[in-house]
């Protein structure tokens, strides 16, 4: 009986920390994935502001 009640007892602490790091993973994951959106829509707001001024140069450049 006390090698079961000691079983159980690694069990839970087992599963305690598995859920612990599985919460702290997926929201390191998080974290990431909205870094890594940001950074893309800023690349394409950049991208977005070239097109914009290549467009005026041509524009005034033509009249």
């Amino acid at each position: 009986m006390e090698k079961f009640v000691a079983g159980l007892m690694l069990g839970m602490v087992g599963g305690a920390i598995l859920v612990a790091n599985s919460k702290k993973t997926r929201a390191l994951v998080r974290m990431s994935q909205d870094e890594i959106k940001e950074k893309i829509d800023a690349y394409i707001d950049e991208k977005l502001e070239g097109l914009d001024g290549e467009k005026k140069t041509k524009k005034s450049g033509q009249s």
